[in-house]
């Protein structure tokens, strides 16, 4: 008998044991860790509100890109109409809200059936139809704005992207992980100026249409739909770009038209140095960002990063010979040989020609014989005026935002150079091939670009802007970006005068290299050039550079179709229809 009633208090204490751990199991998961539970940080009661509620985000509160009058970069706006899966179960106007659709009552029923989530029905909606919709106050019919991604990205790769990333998020957000403002699987910047803008981007709290379920997932009565969203007037923060969404159409529509692989275009507004169009190829790879095509990222910038310039490079030396007086108007050059003095293949053979047909004609001797003459008397004539004309220098907008120092616009833009080895100075064959940019000359397209920006102000340096102001979300400013100047000396006025003349001359004269257009509405001045990147294979980069109208400076830009073939670069192409393409924008 006692040894039964001691098992009777073994099993009864045992379970009090239980009991006490069970209780305490539940405090813990109703009053200690509901909102991190277990090493994972699971939110037990977020993770409950989930489970009695569908909901639809309509926002996902991250801080937007717009253009520069306000119209967003990276999505489109759409009307919708939205029904919740509940309808299936009640009795609603199904035929009144399809008569102002304009579909069938079958088409929506259909849609609705067995939904687990809301429905969004992707006919495109007018105003006056969202109003009707919504004047009905049916629970579950919704006429509201939803947007879109761009069903072909705007100058993806200068905005970048957005990713989940616990790497960036325990590097650069701790705290904010820390006390809840964001979670691991917050979107953040990865690339671009998602990356650069990112701490402005952040989101507060995504904007949602909700409703509460019953354990059936049926609809709790009672309880209208609900929309949950920030009240916070001041943010998301909106990103103003300097951007022309319909120039920077223009430039994408191009590019894709002539099938340009590799490189791109850059388009500047001359007075005040905003980049008003970007676009860089390839195209991002969504799935892989970082691997590699080219032997480069597909989330790399083309118009960032050095590339060699070939004849774009002969406006450095011609500048640097004007202003060091080296130009004799009589003097002609035999352009009839090579740098090296060889004669070169006679359909390539030009005769004589002075200083500005050289130019004009892009003579690869004259350019070499002034450059072997200037470096004896100053062995750094060649980097010191492509510095004054902006091009060993990164050129975009850098400067202390709040507390962030040195804060740049322009991620992954790095330096240009023009030796690499101060001994080849010494070597007249390596000065010949520096002249004309070959070698170990590299230089971005962005800084080509400002350079004829440079020239057509008069030689007045300006960093490059892609951003104009941040915008709080009832669009008062949070910050302005202001003009900055671009360091270091630049060419004085006389010289920049010539230089708009030769380059006016490329496209003016009977022989320039330009002359294709002389037939567009707007007078164009620039420069071209071919540099040879594997002369065995017959692979080269193609340019041109320049700006218009010629005689009333307003865009300066810059085309660049990198490791291709000389005869089937579309680059002259592209060039064109731009240009002609912004004539039609300003004149419509």
């Amino acid at each position: 008998m006692k040894i039964i009633h001691k098992r009777i208090y073994i099993t009864l204490i045992f379970i009090l044991l239980l009991i006490s751990g069970l209780g305490a199991r539940l405090v813990q998961l109703q009053l200690v860790s509901t909102e991190s539970f277990t090493d994972k940080k699971i939110n037990l009661i977020e993770g409950s509100v989930k489970q009695r509620t569908q909901e639809m985000v309509v926002d996902d509160g991250r801080g937007k890109f717009e253009d520069k009058n306000g119209q967003s970069l990276t999505s489109i706006t759409h009307n919708r109409l939205v029904l919740f899966p509940f309808l299936e179960k009640m009795k609603w106007p199904v035929q009144q809200v399809s008569e102002i659709v304009g579909m069938q009552p079958k088409e929506l029923t259909n849609r609705l059936a067995n939904a687990k989530t809301p429905v969004i029905i992707t006919k495109e909606l007018s105003h006056a139809q969202v109003e009707k919709i919504n004047a009905l106050k049916v629970p579950g019919v919704f006429g509201i704005p939803l947007k879109d991604e761009r069903p072909v990205p705007l100058a993806e790769h200068l905005i970048g992207l957005e990713a989940q990333s616990k790497q960036i998020i325990e590097e650069k957000y701790s705290d904010k992980l820390k006390n809840g403002a964001i979670k691991l699987t917050t979107p953040v910047g990865i690339s671009g100026m998602q990356r650069a803008f990112d701490e402005f981007l952040l989101p507060e709290q995504e904007s949602k249409l909700l409703y509460h379920v019953d354990r059936l997932g049926g609809p709790m009565f009672g309880i209208d739909v609900k929309y949950t969203g920030t009240a916070n007037p001041y943010y998301p923060v909106s990103v103003r770009t300097t951007l022309d969404l319909s120039a920077q159409e223009l430039v994408e529509n191009t590019l894709n038209h002539y099938k340009l692989k590799d490189g791109g275009a850059v388009l500047i507004d001359i007075k005040n140095n905003k980049v008003i169009a970007m676009a860089s190829r390839p195209s991002i790879n969504k799935k892989d960002p970082f691997k590699k095509q080219n032997g480069s990222d597909s989330v790399e910038n083309r118009l960032l990063t050095p590339q060699t310039p070939g004849s774009i490079f002969k406006t450095v030396t011609a500048a640097a010979a004007l202003e060091q007086n080296k130009i004799q108007p009589s003097l002609t050059y035999n352009c009839d040989k090579s740098i090296y003095g060889n004669n070169v293949e006679e359909d390539h053979q030009k005769g004589q020609l002075t200083f500005e047909e050289s130019f004009a004609q892009s003579c690869n001797a004259t350019f070499a014989q002034l450059a072997k003459e200037m470096i004896i008397s100053n062995p750094n004539i060649l980097e010191q005026y492509a510095d004054k004309l902006g091009l060993i220098q990164p050129v975009g907008w850098t400067g202390d935002v709040f507390h962030f120092e040195h804060f740049k616009q322009f991620l992954g833009e790095t330096s240009g150079r023009v030796w690499t080895n101060a001994r080849e100075k010494k070597v007249p064959n390596a000065v010949a091939q520096t002249a004309i940019g070959q070698l170990d000359v590299k230089v971005t397209p962005l800084a080509v670009a400002n350079m004829m920006a440079t020239i057509a102000r008069g030689g007045e340096k300006k960093q490059v802007k892609a951003v104009d102001t941040l915008e709080y979300k009832n669009n008062t400013s949070l910050y302005t970006f202001k003009e900055h100047e671009l360091k270091g000396d630049t060419i004085n006025k006389a010289t920049a005068a010539s230089m708009q003349q030769l380059l006016k001359g490329v496209v003016q004269s009977e022989k320039g290299t330009g002359r294709r257009f002389q037939t567009l509405p707007y007078e164009v001045a620039g420069k071209s050039g071919t540099a040879e990147i594997n002369v065995k294979d017959d692979i080269v980069n193609k340019w041109f550079a320049g700006y218009f109208p010629a005689d009333d400076p307003k865009y300066a830009m810059v085309v660049v179709d990198l490791n291709t073939k000389s005869a089937i670069s579309p680059t002259n192409s592209v060039f064109y229809d731009i240009v002609k393409g912004m004539y039609d924008l300003n004149t419509r």
